[in-house]
């Protein structure tokens, strides 16, 4: 059987953001969730901990440590997921951009505000995906949202930051500021992605999303996500610190990313 059906395909060409049911074994999640704790009790360089010293809920991210945890790399560059973000993005190759992961634990009162993720990464890609692997049953109440077709808007905005949500500039060439939240929550175009272990939500760097606080839910709820390139992708720079804050070495804006730090996919 296809890894994707027609169906799906055609809905995150159109969309920008599918879900993907039942698609990653049990085995893989709980060895993704091992990662994940080893991860949470080593942080990289570029960990946040976004309600530190605070009576809330923990709310931890990190990325770029597929080098560090073999799970990260192994789910990354083989079998399931680059096969999905191949077909997703109609390509027989492309690159692997980076892991982030992002946990909220129950009574985290912050709210994971509308943006989309191209702004904050320091390449170009117009055919890409994020897979978002949940590890807990993720219900309606905290799931993930997206406003379907907004990776075809042609606009880009100044991201914001998660800790206080404030714009990373007031101007910035190119660039304009995000809709006020009630504008974009008022979309008929939302949709909501509760999800299981198991499931993949897939969405384009383009897609705005968010989602909610998890102040009063009684779980935790993990992801990990994986983010790829087709092989047009190119270096770039951003009026602003990227997210992450990898360093150009020997790339220069526009060169393709033939870096060892994004390997190579193909099917």
């Amino acid at each position: 059987m296809p890894m994707l059906a027609a169906a799906e395909i055609d809905t995150y060409q159109r969309d920008g953001v599918v879900a993907l049911r039942e698609k990653l074994s049990s085995d893989t999640i709980a060895k993704l969730a091992h990662a994940v704790e080893e991860n949470m009790n080593s942080p990289g360089q570029w960990a946040n901990e976004y309600a530190a010293n605070s009576q809330q809920g923990r709310f931890f991210d990190d990325y770029v440590n597929w080098s560090r945890f073999d799970e990260y790399k192994r789910n990354a560059l083989t079998g399931v997921l680059p096969e999905i973000a191949l077909g997703l993005m109609q390509k027989d190759s492309g690159r692997f951009f980076h892991e982030h992961v992002l946990v909220k634990e129950s009574g985290n009162n912050q709210v994971t505000p509308w943006h989309n993720d191209d702004p904050y990464y320091g390449i170009d890609s117009l055919n890409n995906v994020s897979l978002w692997v949940p590890l807990d049953e993720i219900p309606d109440e905290i799931a993930l949202r997206a406003i379907k077709g907004s990776h075809k808007w042609q606009r880009n905005f100044i991201p914001r930051k998660f800790v206080d949500q404030s714009p990373y500039a007031e101007d910035a060439r190119g660039f304009e500021p995000l809709p006020p939240a009630e504008e974009l929550d008022a979309s008929a175009q939302i949709e909501s992605f509760p999800a299981k272990p198991g499931d993949i939500i897939a969405f384009h760097f383009r897609t705005l999303h968010s989602a909610p606080a998890t102040t009063n839910f009684k779980g935790r709820r993990r992801v990990v996500s994986f983010r790829f390139v087709d092989s047009d992708a190119v270096w770039a720079t951003r009026p602003w610190r990227t997210s992450p804050p990898l360093a150009p070495n020997a790339l220069a804006p526009g060169d393709l990313l033939d870096d060892e730090r994004f390997p190579l996919i193909t099917r």
